[in-house]
């Protein structure tokens, strides 16, 4: 550390010597050159940064204010689901087979107690997503387990397995 310190006050102490053995044009250059290099990285390191950053703010704050806006939307439906009354098993039960029923041969279901089990095979992703939202509000029942597969571009094969009643798994 003594030696790194020594050798920096020798190197000062030359460049103090060449600076004071230079005429005084040389200096006026070299002066004008060291306030180019730290204005330019003054511009490079401090302001081009911050000017990006403001320039790139606006449309990051429009896009989570969209995402808080999906959000706040999916909570206010979470809440209107959670505060709506039970559906009785037997009703629920004949809401699951309705819905599956209009997946037509693509979609089979079994009932086992509160649990239901849908068996898809090539349903498309539009069917499947409006099936999802009839049975989550007629039936009130909550997907507590997926197991699904793209067997062709939109088209999806697998398991759903769906809690029924209030409460179940899926909290």
């Amino acid at each position: 550390m003594a030696e790194q310190l020594q050798s920096l006050q020798d190197a000062w102490r030359d460049w103090q010597t060449k600076w004071a053995a230079m005429p005084a044009r040389e200096r006026r250059l070299v002066s004008v050159a060291a306030w180019l290099a730290g204005v330019v990285l003054l511009v490079m390191v401090g302001i081009r940064p911050a000017l990006r950053t403001l320039k790139e703010t606006p449309q990051q704050l429009n896009e989570l204010n969209a995402q808080l806006e999906v959000m706040r939307g999916q909570a206010a439906e979470a809440q209107a689901l959670k505060q709506r009354p039970p559906v009785p098993p037997i009703q629920a039960q004949a809401a699951l087979q309705a819905a599956t029923e209009r997946l037509g041969q693509t979609g089979r279901l079994m009932l086992q107690g509160d649990r239901a089990t849908l068996t898809a095979t090539g349903v498309s992703g539009e069917a499947l997503a409006s099936w999802l939202d009839e049975i989550r509000s007629a039936a009130r029942a909550k997907p507590v387990e997926a197991n699904l597969t793209q067997s062709d571009p939109g088209h999806y094969s697998g398991t759903i397995t769906l809690a029924l009643g209030p409460g179940g798994d899926a909290r």
